[in-house]
């Protein structure tokens, strides 16, 4: 039987930055990576840092991550295939260019870089957007990574600090022992789940997976030159029920295009939904006409695992677990990419009895306890 410090079940993004930030205070560090590591979510996501509002909690961290992140970026290998491209939210009618000049004036009280284009400088920006754009908000900070690399720089930082991987399946975790399906039986005085959907650990989390589907063409060199998000992709975000898509192409930096995104609700199965996949190419070829006649490689599909006020559950697992030696890091949605290293940071801190650079309250799982929904309602 191992003793350490702390136990990390999951090797994806997120707990291969908690599993860093753990080693970097000297703590022995074991990893639970469960097969293929960042083989889940961070294998199936885009990839894309970026600061979003859709509420100040979301904003603080996602600054706070994305900031994080520029600070890591001399070092991320080239394989991480890290670029500052930026995003534009695109504006297609006068409507949503005023939620775009409310975003930007929010964005600039913060402290975010942003601006608004023009439909003339949205139109330099990006010459294969269709015409007849109302305009854009530039945010010029946000970056596109390659997810699976940079979770493995994670992870392998860990290990050169002393972390030690485990690549059995966790089968049981709870009063400070997790036990392996290999037999091995691990000891710590702290457990951190970072599990995505995977939730049969503890079968209280509120996680809730929200299939994505993404495609990715052959190399076409500066047809798109920042990520392309269009502001009605804030409404299908919003949705909790029924099916929904939305225009959003990142440049990668091979030349390829990443095309998403689409939302699906109540679905389990991991297989492409043809319907699905024609609606999100459709909207793409709406806003990119030219997207229709370049070639396709490859479809997969991923699950986000999103909790119900849209926001992660990090800390202490108070209020879902009577077990004082579990700790959480999940329930990312669709920003546990940006959010990793600002994650890591924030659990670490409350873990060592630290202060944390950002408040940490709105995260914290206790919220989604029976009595606190209860206070709240």
């Amino acid at each position: 039987m191992k003793a350490y410090d702390v136990l990390v079940v999951g090797a994806g993004i997120v707990g291969s930055a908690v599993a860093r930030e753990c080693a970097l205070l000297g703590w022995r560090v074991g990893v639970i990576g469960g097969g293929k590591l960042a083989g889940s979510a961070t294998a199936a996501g885009m990839g894309h840092l970026v600061v979003m509002d859709d509420s100040p909690a979301q904003l603080a961290l996602t600054a706070y991550s994305r900031s994080l992140w520029h600070q890591l970026a001399p070092n991320l290998p080239k394989s991480a295939e890290y670029d500052r491209c930026g995003t534009i939210w695109v504006a297609a009618d006068e409507e949503e260019l005023a939620e775009a000049r409310a975003k930007c004036q929010v964005y600039v009280e913060h402290g975010i870089e942003a601006r608004i284009l023009s439909a003339a400088e949205l139109a330099q920006a990006e010459p294969n957007l269709r015409t007849g754009l109302a305009g854009g908000l530039l945010v010029s900070a946000d970056g596109v990574l390659y997810p699976p690399a940079s979770a493995a720089y994670f992870l392998n930082e860990a290990k050169h600090l002393g972390a030690e991987l485990f690549p059995s399946r966790a089968i049981s975790a709870a009063s400070g022992e997790v036990r392996l399906a290999d037999d091995t039986v691990l000891t710590a005085d702290r457990i951190v789940l970072a599990v995505g959907t995977d939730c049969e650990l503890l079968p209280t989390l509120p996680i809730q997976g929200r299939k994505g589907h993404l495609v990715i063409t052959d190399r076409y060199p500066g047809f798109v030159r920042h990520q392309l998000v269009e502001l009605g992709y804030l409404k299908s975000a919003h949705k909790t029920t029924g099916d929904s898509v939305a225009f959003n192409v990142q440049p990668r930096p091979t030349g390829q295009l990443l095309i998403g995104s689409s939302r699906q609700y109540g679905s389990t199965s991991s297989e492409i939904a043809p319907e699905i996949l024609s609606r999100m190419l459709e909207r793409a070829i709406a806003y990119m006409p030219g997207i229709e006649k370049l070639s396709s490689i490859r479809a997969w599909t991923g699950f986000r695992a999103a909790t119900p006020d849209k926001l992660p559950l990090i800390g202490r697992a108070t209020g879902l677990s009577d077990d004082p030696t579990l700790w959480l890091a999940a329930g990312f949605e669709g920003l546990g990419i940006t959010n990793a290293p600002g994650a890591a940071r924030l659990l670490v801190a409350a873990m060592a009895d630290q202060a944390a650079a950002i408040d940490a309250t709105p995260y914290l799982p206790v919220r989604m306890s029976p009595q606190a929904k209860e206070a709240y309602a």
